[in-house]
């Protein structure tokens, strides 16, 4: 009796620790948020403003929607390259689509980029090419449209009811800000509720059982890239609707800021692993040092890059050390 005791207290420390470890990779990013926010507010007495608060979410929310895409395709195992300059071919389209009403600007570049993500997907999917290789090149293949379709110059958008969708307020609150707010929940909601999103966990955890498990890898890696591309291009129509116009530029640097978002907040670069919120706490955590050197004013922006890149480095050291510690 006393020699099968023994082993079970040291289970059950084991199993706790694997949660607190799950705890700390899931929630760790709000924390850090919150925490950052507390000291930036004792520095600078106007961060905290729900004006200056409001900032920070509304400008965060372009980089946020590529981000959601992003975290589906880390979780499953992958990385999406392109999505920077389908935000800026978005940006294009909207704008020329914009004198035929709001719908098309809005709905012409979610479409494109779904088309981009469909041959992406598929291209890694049935040919199993790498996702670097494949992003890369859509990289390189939109950013030439975009330049093509705009040439050096932006497409000035004339106002109307497209500019309100990203310059209006509902109920006193940016309508950028209820969008980013209904994205995120919804994309929570299919990551964690939905076969699908268990079909993304399966498979960025070990895919070769998952398809011994019977799951359809390639219509879901088809259909995740598909999802990346669509918010790319959401995020492009609504980048254009706040500018006014479409810029070939916009959206350089989201492809790796959208992956540092995700990896902050706890999403694993090897696949299997990662929420919605801690993809989200890494997009305002970025956006908050942003605001922060701002604030300082004698800093150039290189020193946003270089805080994030410390921040992104931080976030894989600890999470390589808190997977080790899980394992054993």
């Amino acid at each position: 009796m006393s020699a099968a005791a023994g082993p079970a207290p040291v289970k059950r420390q084991a199993i706790d620790r694997a949660r607190i470890v799950g705890l700390i990779q899931s929630r760790g990013a709000i924390l850090v948020l919150i925490l950052a926010a507390i000291v930036a507010g004792s520095i600078f007495p106007d961060f905290l403003h729900a004006a200056n608060v409001e900032d920070i979410v509304t400008a965060g929310t372009f980089l946020g929607l590529v981000a959601i895409g992003q975290t589906f395709v880390i979780i499953l195992g992958g990385f999406d390259l392109s999505v920077g300059s389908m935000v800026g071919l978005g940006t294009v389209i909207a704008a020329y689509a914009q004198p035929f009403g709001w719908v098309p600007a809005l709905l012409l570049p979610i479409l494109a980029g779904i088309l981009v993500g469909l041959i992406d997907g598929l291209l890694i999917a049935r040919t199993r090419m790498a996702p670097f290789i494949v992003t890369l090149a859509a990289l390189l293949a939109l950013k030439g449209a975009a330049i093509a379709l705009a040439g050096e110059s932006m497409v000035v958008a004339r106002p109307g009811f497209f500019g309100q969708i990203a310059n209006a307020h509902w109920l006193g609150v940016s309508n950028l800000i209820v969008i980013l707010v209904a994205a995120y929940a919804l994309g929570a909601l299919v990551l964690n509720r939905t076969p699908f999103g268990a079909a993304i966990f399966a498979i960025g955890g070990n895919e070769e059982a998952a398809r011994m498990l019977g799951i359809q890898v390639e219509r879901v890696k088809v259909l995740t890239y598909c999802v990346s591309g669509g918010l790319a291009g959401l995020s492009g129509a609504l980048l254009a609707a706040r500018l006014s116009s479409g810029i070939s530029s916009a959206g350089n640097g989201y492809e790796l800021q959208s992956i540092a978002a995700a990896v902050i907040g706890g999403v694993l670069l090897t696949g299997g692993v990662g929420t919605m919120t801690g993809a989200l706490a890494g997009v305002l955590l970025l956006g908050l040092i942003n605001n922060v050197i701002n604030q300082i004013g004698s800093l150039s922006a290189a020193y946003q890059g270089l805080a994030s890149g410390t921040f992104l480095l931080l976030a894989v050291i600890i999470q390589a050390g808190l997977s080790r510690t899980k394992r054993s």
